[in-house]
């Protein structure tokens, strides 16, 4: 497992169009899971199912992202990701597009369960393409700016298309933009990139993947990795439905204070990547983070006055993805860069199970209590649970590598 791999220099130039294109096509992995989270109230009433199945819809997309993770890392490592990439962005805009058309629930959490699938080959292949483009001494930097392109779908979607609803129906923005990431797909088999690698040892092989579950480090980043997007997606999925459901805002209002908070996570992202790499803290950077997130998820199911309400959403969305490029990179920091998409294939199936177990667990306590306040309070505890992780974690980092 100690596979090294020498990059060439690529023009700065061919450099900057292949990320750009890199960047834009990963925003469609997340369009349909943003759509679903927007026009819930919308789509219950129209396909006729209860909150607790709304969180069954999310985590079904999840269960088979989770479960694709490794395996997507694995293709990628072995058999190429450029590939891989462009199937999984195909893939993940035609089932988008059928979403649009789903008849009824089963239809639709069919649809969902396949698109997990695809998703999951654009996170890993797109994350080691990234981090092929920049120097290793910016990995952080490089994973924390897949961000950009992860939160373009929501942007999209969250700012167009509430008015794309209103004028037609919440099909329309589903098929609309999944047709311009069929598009996205395809400029990118023909224009995309990969800049020559020369590869020195055995390629990595299924035993040196099984092996990591074998190290108690990985067992810590994949413990939280869980608790990162247990927060996230518990969060965002069911925030639209907070906001119209109990706080009173119109579903226009709730769209637009969805798309300013997607705006903040990629310079977040990329601020976090930044300092991470040049203070050699990541520890401390998630640690704080997950702090704040315990505060503020806490005081958005406590606040009724709307411009504080707001005020507390942003301060949360501060936190909720400045520590993804450092949490991803620790990994690849202990291990090497040679196993990239294996290593965030590893630490993105934890953390869908964390987004699973809360997408279905929040909807779940809504309907049992009848309010959202008991599935915030856990995202909250949650928060704590990672904080712990994270000390351990550290103290790990600090010990030297028996790999």
């Amino acid at each position: 497992m100690d596979q090294r791999v020498i990059e060439t220099s690529p023009d700065s130039l061919e450099r900057t169009v292949n990320i750009a294109l890199i960047i834009f096509c990963m925003g469609f992995q997340t369009l349909g899971t943003a759509g679903i989270s927007l026009f819930m109230p919308v789509i219950r009433r129209d396909l006729g199912f209860s909150f607790t199945q709304g969180g069954a819809l999310s985590a079904t997309t999840y269960a088979g992202y989770a479960l694709m993770q490794i395996p997507a890392g694995y293709l990628a490592d072995r058999y190429g990701v450029k590939r891989i990439f462009f199937t999984g962005v195909l893939g993940s805009t035609l089932l988008c597009f059928s979403f649009g058309l789903a008849s009824d629930y089963r239809h639709a959490i069919l649809i969902q369960a396949a698109a997990g699938v695809f998703n999951a080959l654009i996170f890993a292949s797109g994350l080691s393409l990234l981090v092929i483009w920049f120097k290793p001494e910016r990995r952080a930097t490089a994973m924390a700016i897949s961000i950009i392109g992860i939160f373009l779908g929501n942007l999209i979607m969250n700012s167009t298309g509430p008015f794309l609803a209103k004028w037609f129906s919440w099909r329309l923005p589903f098929m609309s933009f999944a047709a311009l990431g069929v598009l996205a797909a395809l400029s990118y088999l023909f224009c995309g990139k990969v800049p020559p690698r020369k590869a020195t040892g055995q390629p990595v092989r299924p035993m040196d993947v099984l092996r990591l579950f074998s190290h108690r480090y990985m067992w810590l980043c994949g413990g939280i990795q869980y608790v990162r997007l247990a927060v996230f997606q518990g969060i965002t999925f069911w925030l639209p439905s907070l906001l119209i459901d109990e706080k009173g805002i119109s579903l226009q209002a709730t769209g637009l204070v969805i798309a300013f908070r997607g705006l903040m996570f990629p310079p977040t992202n990329i601020i976090g990547g930044y300092l991470s790499d040049r203070l050699k803290k990541p520890a401390a950077l998630i640690g704080f983070s997950l702090s704040m997130l315990a505060i503020t998820t806490i005081l958005i199911v406590r606040t009724d006055r709307l411009l504080l309400l707001v005020f507390f959403i942003l301060l949360n969305a501060l936190f909720l993805q400045v520590y993804f490029g450092p949490l991803f990179a620790l990994p690849v920091e202990r291990y090497g860069a040679h196993m990239v998409g294996s290593l965030s294939g590893f630490g993105n199936f934890f953390a869908n199970l964390g987004g699973i177990t809360f997408s279905f667990f929040v909807g779940f306590l809504k309907d049992k209590t009848g309010l959202f306040e008991s599935g915030f309070y856990a995202i909250s505890l949650a928060c704590i649970l990672g904080i712990v992780f994270t000390v351990f974690l550290e103290k790990m980092r600090r010990e030297p590598s028996a790999s």
